[in-house]
């Protein structure tokens, strides 16, 4: 393909858009774009939340909201009657409509037509489950090939069907996911439906993320996140409780909001904390930024969930390690191949509140040991996790091919 040609056009298929908690994927789509990538989006989902981050505006791809679970039963055989005429693969895949839920199925129908009719030539798809669901079954009427990008719920959780994963890894046309760590679980778990799958790390946007020095900042401890047991929120209110029982001065900030919100607040209240630790709730990513560029340290003591969910690698460590402050962590799926122990922050294990104290009381003492783990924390960033590198990598796992010319700078360094 020339560079004067028009490349394919790309169907980003989510199962809501936007979301608050997703910026990797607006990060992303903002790097596709800035490499001129054709792209539309599909939302299964309406968005629920009214909160938005800022660079959500400069995405100028156009949305599409498929109909939702309200759909009525004249419409879905209007909509099969369209399909009959217009798909020619879907007697072809009726087995596999009927053995899907119904409105999964629907909503396959709908985007394939979509797919026929806006000339669209791949679908991408964000998490191994329901959006991954919907755009295989639109691909097989369609007659156009998916990916999709899997990341931890979706392949760790309990609820998780090996029987319909195994197959999505199979027939993808690529597969890619965010860590090493998954790479290597998906490929021992599914074996050669799994040979494909490809890393590829979220990345950021490092023109938003300035460096600066951790060397003079005040005893602040950040953590970022949804407010679920996978975070290991309550073991660092547990941690904080050991720091104040030390006579310790220092504060702790935690962003977020989830279904521990509560817990932990009585958590904190149990602890005496209350002047301590404070439960900020949702914020902009603009303040969130502000908050963690202010801290001491950031802590991210992930766990793995009673229902085996975990974190993939979560993206407000790559955030904290790009702005210069130094991060205390869990070594939990990929969060290792980041968090380097004691070279680009440290690690302590799960569950381990006198650990993760006595990691954060040693950045919050040794401001040398702040400066040179952030330092080479900035580096290991630079290096493998901007956007545009990521997006280019991923882009050439779209049906095989760069949707785009790569630069010569991403070619040597991706």
């Amino acid at each position: 393909m020339s560079p004067s040609e028009p490349g394919p056009r790309i169907g980003y298929v989510l199962k809501m858009y936007p979301r608050f908690s997703e910026t990797f994927i607006v990060n992303e789509l903002l790097a596709h774009q800035a490499a001129g990538v054709d792209l539309e989006i599909f939302s299964l989902r309406p968005p629920r939340d009214g909160r938005f981050h800022e660079n959500l505006a400069q995405v100028r791809a156009p949305v599409t909201y498929l109909a939702d679970r309200l759909r009525r039963t004249p419409d879905l055989w209007d909509l099969l009657g369209t399909a009959t005429a217009e798909l020619p693969g879907l007697e072809r895949h009726l087995r596999e409509l009927l053995a899907a839920d119904v409105h999964d199925a629907a909503q396959a129908v709908e985007l394939a037509l979509l797919v026929r009719a806006r000339e669209i030539d791949h679908l991408h798809a964000h998490f191994a489950s329901v959006a991954t669901t919907v755009a295989r079954l639109a691909s097989l009427l369609a007659g156009v090939p998916y990916t999709f990008t899997a990341h931890a719920k979706d392949i760790f959780h309990e609820e998780v069907d090996p029987d319909d994963l195994g197959r999505k890894l199979a027939e993808a046309a690529a597969v890619v996911t965010v860590s090493e760590f998954n790479v290597e679980h998906l490929r021992w778990t599914y074996g050669a439906a799994a040979a494909g799958v490809h890393r590829v790390y979220n990345g950021l946007d490092l023109d938003r993320f300035a460096y600066s020095s951790p060397s003079r900042r005040p005893p602040l401890i950040a953590g970022v996140g949804r407010l679920v047991e996978k975070k290991g929120f309550a073991d660092l209110v547990d941690a904080c409780a050991v720091l104040a029982g030390r006579g310790r001065r220092f504060r702790c900030e935690i962003v977020g909001a989830g279904p521990e919100q509560e817990a932990l607040r009585r958590r904190v209240a149990a602890s005496g904390l209350e002047d301590i630790v404070r439960l900020r709730g949702p914020l902009p990513q603009d303040e969130v930024r502000s908050l963690v560029t202010g801290a001491a340290v950031l802590a991210a003591p992930c766990v793995v969930g009673t229902d085996g969910n975990r974190d993939g690698l979560p993206t407000v460590l790559l955030e904290a390690m790009a702005l210069g402050t130094p991060c205390v962590a869990t070594p939990v799926t990929g969060i290792p191949e980041v968090v380097r122990h004691e070279r680009t922050g440290l690690l302590v294990p799960e569950h381990d509140a006198e650990a993760l104290a006595g990691a954060l009381e040693r950045l919050l003492d040794d401001a040398a040991l702040r400066e040179r783990l952030a330092l080479a924390a900035r580096a290991l960033i630079e290096d493998e996790f901007d956007v545009h590198r990521q997006a280019a990598r991923l882009r050439r796992h779209f049906a095989g091919v760069a949707v785009a010319p790569v630069p010569v700078a991403d070619e040597v360094c991706a």
